[in-house]
């Protein structure tokens, strides 16, 4: 930060509203809170705010989709047509908000779309975030409440962790997202499956490529993980709250590109 003299000091600490905070390293749901830094990074420069031709972004009031049947797709979707150029990169959605507001962003300058499958206690803690996602042009979706080992439930509590999350979605938003993965699982349990058709949710939404991001192994492992299996109509695990995942995402999003292959939401993935 540059220093502050007598004769800018106003200035300055008016400007520092305006200052990006740094993303601190978190992991899945077990770091601190930072909805404070998170807030101070997305405030907006007042520069920026007197500025009379400052576009207004016309997904700013974008619709919360609901949840649709694909038919031709199984109960439990893994992976989109291989016969397109189109790749999903789904997000498993908690941990740091300011890690993940970089994610988002870095996506958006690409040109990529994202799935983010949010945490129902996630969204509690920062509500503002499934907005940004949804103004971000990315899909969302339900990732049980608590994200425990929904398939290990009695029904009646793999129901409420179901149920919960899609509640928040709809508080939020309006909609109970447009997909439903299993906590805990890549794919669900024929109870669990079930359960979420119930709720409202025609498929499960698994993948094909798991990036191993939560172990930790490094950015560059990460993106040699997923480039070395995805391929025309992969769906990809990833996950906010990890700096692995924020190291490797430029590069990742680089190559796909250089390979021809679009990232694009589950739900384009598979229309």
């Amino acid at each position: 930060m540059a220093r502050v003299t007598t004769t800018n000091r106003r200035d300055a600490l008016r400007a520092g509203a305006g200052l990006v905070a740094g993303g601190a390293l978190a992991g899945c749901g077990t770091g601190p809170t930072t909805a404070a830094k998170s807030t101070a990074a997305r405030t907006t420069p007042e520069s920026a705010m007197n500025s009379p031709k400052a576009p207004k972004s016309p997904s700013a009031t974008r619709p919360a989709p609901a949840p649709r049947a694909y038919p031709g797709q199984p109960a439990q979707i893994t992976h989109g047509p291989r016969t397109r150029p189109r790749v999903a990169l789904t997000f498993h959605g908690q941990g740091d908000p300011a890690i993940a507001h970089t994610l988002l962003d870095t996506a958006e300058r690409h040109g990529a779309h994202l799935t983010v499958l949010a945490v129902g206690t996630w969204l509690d803690e920062h509500p503002d975030i499934a907005r940004r996602i949804l103004d971000g042009g990315h899909d969302l979706g339900n990732h049980t409440q608590r994200h425990i080992s929904v398939n290990d439930l009695a029904e009646a509590d793999a129901r409420k962790e179901i149920t919960d999350c899609a509640d928040r979605l709809r508080r939020l938003t309006g909609s109970i997202g447009t997909w439903f993965r299993p906590s805990r699982a890549p794919t669900a349990s024929p109870l669990v499956a079930g359960l979420a058709r119930q709720v409202g949710y025609p498929h499960v939404l698994s993948y094909d490529v798991d990036s191993l991001d939560y172990t930790r192994p490094g950015a560059a492992a990460v993106t040699r993980k997923v480039l070395s299996e995805v391929r025309e109509g992969s769906v990809v695990s990833l996950h906010f709250g990890y700096e692995d995942t924020v190291a490797a995402l430029p590069g990742l999003l680089t190559e796909l590109d250089r390979r021809k292959l679009r990232a694009v939401t589950t739900t384009e993935l598979l229309s």
